[in-house]
């Protein structure tokens, strides 16, 4: 009998997380943006025409913002970050000025309505940016530099969706990745794992087994992982296999 077959793995892993990351739809969130991107286009014309009659009323700040739901940019950016989004002031105007946050003038005052201020709280509890993902991701695994990491974007193997200029990455990928991180050897962790306990393979050969499905693993991002439970009744067998 082959010397492969002499060794089973009983070990069985259902991880939600990479169930999580698996589920993740790209098609589907850019679906939802749309049609959340239309409902406030709409939002913003109307508001657009209301502010003209505020204008023409002379309605005050305090007005504009308790009844209309119309914040200044200061009270905008204040109500950003009393809601947990944090970002400096000087950035806020930035997007302000290139268009990327809508607004409406009252006169030659620009106020942002609540509904642009809600969407912009409601994706940052949903997503990260490239660099956030990659500095919660590299807390996980300090080996990854900004380069490689931004590369597996390019190649899909990390989830992305562009919402308008911005490239965001779901937190649920990045808490999966995090996950997997922490809890799973990839090929090459793994073979060193099996050399360190005294076990000798090659790389070759252990491709070999996972593509036969005799070590179980997860396959996420167009990578091999092996859990740590599995990889330690690997390890476990193979010495008592060896001492036999």
């Amino acid at each position: 009998m082959p010397r492969g077959k002499k060794i089973i793995i009983e070990t069985e892993v259902d991880d939600e997380f990479v169930n999580k990351f698996r589920s993740i739809d790209l098609e589907e969130i850019r679906s939802d943006r749309k049609r959340t991107e239309k409902g406030l286009s709409s939002s913003v014309a109307n508001v657009f025409k209301v502010a003209q009659n505020l204008y023409r009323q002379k309605a005050g700040e305090e007005e504009l913002e308790t009844k209309h739901e119309l914040y200044s940019v200061r009270g905008a950016y204040d109500y950003l970050k009393d809601s947990g989004v944090f970002i400096s002031f000087r950035a806020f105007g930035g997007r302000i000025e290139r268009g990327t946050v809508p607004f409406v003038k009252v006169g030659r005052k620009r106020f942002i309505p609540k509904s642009i201020l809600q969407d912009i709280v409601d994706t940052k509890g949903e997503f990260y940016t490239v660099k956030e993902a990659f500095e919660e991701y590299k807390k996980a695994n300090n080996r990854i530099n900004f380069r490689a990491f931004i590369g597996r974007i390019e190649k899909g193997s990390i989830p992305s969706v562009k919402f308008g200029t911005r490239r965001l990455v779901p937190k649920d990928a990045v808490e999966a990745l995090t996950h997997i991180s922490n809890n799973y050897y990839s090929v090459s962790q793994a073979i060193k794992e099996l050399n360190k306990s005294g076990i000798k393979i090659k790389r070759n050969a252990f491709e070999r087994r996972l593509d036969r499905g005799r070590i179980p693993h997860e396959k996420v991002g167009g990578r091999r992982f092996i859990h740590e439970d599995v990889l330690r009744e690997l390890v476990d067998k193979e010495q008592s296999f060896k001492r036999s």
